[in-house]
């Protein structure tokens, strides 16, 4: 296994600890998770405050209560990341896990001009990489300028719905992408997020696959986005060209989901107007010596994310243990790796960073889903540990 060095200075945001960063600890000495929050002087667990994330979350304001709340110190940050990747971790001291618990993990898709004809691509290749450098070279002709600055759901996204169709060019992502309702679909049940450091999955039988890095909102039950963080919504690209009804076997699978490395809450510091105009960069680094880089621009999002995640909650749909919403992707990775024209895939031991300024950066490493740590930590195992220790 690739080892990773985790440490404060690849890991916090640009203006390190100036803003309120909360996320999860394993504590090997109650073998359950805490809430935690970032301090300058460490790591504090203030779950005997706030049982869970899903609860400080309903907090009236979640920054507010967390600075009210003095804590128990677990150990300095440099520790805690030093022992969070699997590979040479101390299993008797605290490591950080996805900073989220009992929400519902959602995700946007086909947010972007670009992820838009990328999955259009996908569809027409069929899920074959070796199609893919001659589709694209079509569909972009085709639909490249078309979709770019289009407002979805306007009369003029209307219109060209119906001059495409009229040609015999649309698409059911075309339908998501420029129509008036937006695609949000299930990425894991609660509790199967992986954290950063930790190993992200992808099935054995996929050959075209690639992280998607994003920005992630987290909502509460009552619908406010009360913070952000980062997610990789690891996505096979082959399944689901075969068939958008894959969609489920592409995306949702053991340790797909990974967010991280904490949940920066909003407070004067941090606002949605931040998410709006962030970056969010992405790096990939191979055994092989293969290095892909590239960042996808929030202001190029094709809806705006307050709107997406009125689209995940209202009246239509309640979420009482609130939800994270992630809100799609620009960036599409089409550089070659294994042979000219097939684009890029993952290789075992790729090691994966999505950063962005605000929100620091969520680090990983590629394995598949059967070798990753299986997933037994549930919503029951939880409740029943937090019984245990008399925080219930």
């Amino acid at each position: 296994m690739t080892k990773l060095h985790l440490d404060p200075a690849r890991t916090l945001p640009s203006d390190g600890t100036a803003g309120t960063l909360v996320g999860r600890a394993w504590l090997p000495a109650v073998d359950g998770p805490a809430v935690v929050v970032v301090r300058d002087d460490g790591v504090y667990d203030v779950t005997r405050a706030f049982a869970t994330m899903c609860d400080l979350a309903e907090a009236r304001d979640p920054a507010a209560a967390v600075a009210a709340e003095k804590g128990e110190r677990i150990g300095a940050l440099a520790d805690v990341l030093a022992n969070t990747p699997e590979e040479g971790r101390d299993e008797t001291k605290p490591w950080l896990i996805a900073p989220i618990d009992l929400q519902a993990i959602k995700a946007a898709g086909v947010t972007f001009a670009q992820s838009l004809l990328e999955r259009v691509i996908e569809e027409q290749a069929r899920g074959a990489p070796e199609r893919a450098a001659a589709v694209r070279a079509e569909v972009e002709g085709a639909l490249g300028g078309a979709v770019a600055g289009l407002r979805p759901g306007s009369p003029q996204a209307a219109e060209l719905k119906r001059l495409l169709q009229t040609k015999g060019l649309w698409s059911q992502y075309l339908e998501v992408g420029i129509g008036p309702d937006a695609e949000i679909f299930t990425k894991a049940p609660p509790m199967a997020a992986v954290g950063t450091g930790a190993s992200i999955g992808i099935l054995q039988q996929s050959s075209w696959n690639n992280p998607e890095p994003e920005i992630v909102l987290a909502v509460n039950s009552a619908g406010a986005i009360v913070g952000a963080t980062l997610g990789n919504d690891v996505n096979l690209r082959d399944l689901e060209g075969r068939s958008a009804l894959l969609l489920g076997k592409s995306k949702d699978n053991n340790a797909s989901a990974a967010l991280g490395p904490f949940v920066r809450l909003f407070d004067q510091t941090f606002g949605l107007d931040d998410v709006r105009r962030a970056e969010v960069r992405l790096a990939v680094e191979g055994d092989d010596g293969f290095r892909l880089d590239g960042a996808s621009a929030m202001a190029r999002i094709s809806r705006d994310p307050a709107d997406l995640v009125g689209q995940m909650i209202g009246p239509h749909h309640q979420y009482p243990d609130g939800a994270v919403l992630f809100l799609g992707t620009m960036f599409a990775p089409v550089k070659d790796r294994d042979a000219p024209g097939q684009g890029f895939t993952h290789h075992l031991g790729d090691v994966v960073t999505i950063a962005s300024d605000k929100l620091g950066a969520l680090v990983n490493v590629v394995t598949t889903c059967d070798r990753a740590p299986p997933w037994r930590f549930g919503a029951a195992a939880l409740m029943r540990n937090l019984a245990k220790r008399g925080l219930l």
